[in-house]
């Protein structure tokens, strides 16, 4: 068993067959997910997990190049909007019907227990060299 980092395995092994330039979602438990795309659901209970500690957790083991969130969130989870800006300098924002759109050619879901507004993330990796 791994003494730190992610220790969900269906996460971890996700995790890691990420390559250059593919793309994760990260989402709340209302987000349509689209068929034929990996999914680790850690959704347990309305709020938990939480997206903010999903988040984290995922970029203390990813390196991220990009990362686009619905416009949307801007006024209807003003904290959401505040904690991916803070956490994903560069930040670039789509309607969110075109989120969904986009959601279709990830590599990897991870759907958490959040249930406010938008808050959703699609995730461009990045290399670590």
């Amino acid at each position: 068993m791994k003494r730190a980092g992610i220790l969900n395995a269906a996460l971890s092994g996700g995790l890691a067959r990420l390559g250059h330039t593919d793309e994760l979602l990260v989402c709340d438990s209302g987000m349509p997910l689209p068929p034929g795309v990996e999914v680790v659901d850690l959704a347990f209970l309305p709020g938990i997990p939480a997206f903010a500690d999903v988040l984290d957790g995922i970029l203390a083991e990813l390196v991220v190049e990009g990362a686009t969130a619905a416009r949307e969130v801007r006024t209807a989870n003003a904290e959401c909007d505040a904690l991916l800006a803070a956490r994903l300098p560069g930040l670039t924002y789509i309607p969110h019907s075109e989120l969904k759109h986009l959601s279709r050619s990830s590599r990897l879901i991870v759907r958490t227990g959040e249930a406010r507004p938008y808050a959703n993330v699609l995730l461009r990796c990045g290399v670590a060299f």
